[in-house]
């Protein structure tokens, strides 16, 4: 099974780096403080062998 890609995403002026995972409908995966997205990795992969498009942001001020 092929591993989570990262990219940056700007928009409104910020720059979000975000982790996603595989094709279909979007799950978007929220992480509480003091985290990132690393902490949904497991949930990642599990979702796109789901059929699922899951993508997982670094919140403002947190990872990359």
């Amino acid at each position: 099974m092929s591993e989570p890609t990262q990219r940056i995403v700007a928009t409104n002026g910020i720059r979000l780096n975000i982790a996603e995972h595989g094709d279909g409908p979007p799950v978007l995966l929220c992480h509480g403080f003091p985290e990132s997205w690393y902490s949904w990795r497991h949930q990642l992969s599990a979702l796109a062998a789901a059929g699922f498009h899951a993508v997982a942001p670094d919140m403002r001020g947190y990872g990359k």
